[in-house]
């Protein structure tokens, strides 16, 4: 099972943008890896979630801090950047296991340095600069609850 979606998004308001509309799908639990170079948006994108969401604090790249915590409501939502980690084993030492729950929301920049310790993903996304403005962000799903939030997008 899986659903694939490609959309083109031309500037950072739009990133915002579907960022606000993948809350209309967003379900605890829920892995989210993101794909991109530095730059691409992956920040962003996560901004636009909180803040549809409804989260109107500041909202940081945890490129230093490894991971950024939000609890909401109805969902505690977690941010990690993967970046700087020298080695997957670092994350046994903040207590990535705690992360994880029915009410958790993971988002993975970086998650190919998380190798094997980080949970597999339901959703991945690709963030692809385009040679012109804009960017390019490809969706696969891989669970009933990340094939449900694809669908519930919109397709332009």
């Amino acid at each position: 099972m899986s659903a694939d979606l490609v959309l083109t998004i031309a500037d950072e308001e739009q990133m915002m943008g579907l960022g606000r509309a993948i809350i209309a799908g967003l379900k605890a639990p829920l892995v989210i890896y993101l794909h991109g170079d530095l730059g691409a948006g992956k920040t962003t994108l996560v901004r636009g979630i909180l803040r549809g969401l409804g989260y109107d604090d500041l909202v940081k790249s945890p490129t230093y801090t490894l991971v950024e915590e939000y609890k909401l409501a109805e969902m505690d939502f977690f941010h990690f950047d993967l970046y700087r980690l020298a080695s997957p084993e670092e994350l046994y030492f903040i207590g990535i296991e705690e992360y994880q729950g029915e009410k958790a929301v993971c988002c993975f920049e970086w998650p190919e340095k998380g190798d094997r310790v980080i949970a597999a993903a339901d959703l991945e996304i690709f963030i692809k600069t385009l040679p012109e403005k804009g960017r390019e962000i490809r969706f696969l799903a891989k669970s009933p609850s990340a094939v449900a939030l694809v669908q519930a997008l919109p397709k332009d």
